[in-house]
């Protein structure tokens, strides 16, 4: 699979394929060794999360990230959020370090904003800004490769939202409603943006050269492939 070369940046010291995964694999070792690190020293980092409407609990926004209240909180999240960032890396290249940054520091904000009071922690909120910033931006970008991301994040993790609601007490669903209402709003502030990275005038799912098409007339019939036909064609 080739990476989309109107959304490519620049060349960097990571290229390749290899790019697109480098960052959420580090991402993702960054937050296990700090889990680890807890559990194995027996830390009580939960005071390191984001606790709403105190000054010190602001400190939770970056940090309570890498803080999870056990294996199951942090393996939950693991593989969805490597998936997700990937899925970011490949098609958002350009605008993917501002998407994170100012979701995860918004994500925060809103839940320290409407959050109960008591410590929330875990990588939940980005797991929810990036759904919601890659469905909704497939949709807004009317490019048929990006609206296929979108409805691959619906097969995959459309069941995620049932936990936008209050359900279950022990779940932040503040923090994963923030990471929703976020990646919303961003995906509709980068709207423009993004539309000036994808091909202008691509609206079939095939390209018109496509070796397989040439089989085929304007009538969708069988043309059988000769030397005599190839030249006709590229008269």
């Amino acid at each position: 699979m080739k990476p989309n070369k109107h959304l490519k940046q620049p060349a960097s010291k990571v290229s390749g394929l290899a790019f697109y995964f480098y960052y959420p694999l580090l991402f993702i070792i960054l937050l296990w060794a700090v889990f680890l690190l807890g559990h194995v020293f027996h830390l009580h980092m939960i005071h390191w999360g984001i606790y709403p409407r105190k000054f010190s609990g602001l400190k939770g926004i970056l940090s309570g990230l890498f803080v999870h209240a056990g294996f199951k909180h942090i393996f939950n999240n693991t593989l969805t959020l490597f998936v997700l960032m990937t899925f970011l890396f490949y098609h958002y290249r350009r605008v993917a370090w501002q998407i994170l940054s100012l979701g995860i520091f918004f994500t925060g904000f809103l839940t320290w904003t409407i959050g109960r009071p008591s410590y929330h922690v875990g990588a939940s909120g980005l797991v929810y800004l990036l759904l919601s910033f890659l469905f909704f931006s497939g949709l807004f970008s009317h490019y048929y490769r990006l609206i296929a991301v979108s409805l691959i994040i619906v097969f995959l993790y459309g069941g995620l939202v049932w936990y936008l609601f209050p359900l279950v007490p022990t779940i932040s669903w503040e923090g994963h409603l923030s990471g929703f209402v976020t990646g919303l709003l961003l995906a509709i502030l980068y709207r423009r943006k993004i539309q000036t990275f994808v091909p202008k005038n691509t609206v079939k799912m095939y390209p018109e050269d496509d070796l397989f098409l040439k089989y085929f007339d304007e009538e969708g019939n069988f043309i059988e492939k000769t030397e005599e036909n190839s030249q006709k064609n590229e008269s």
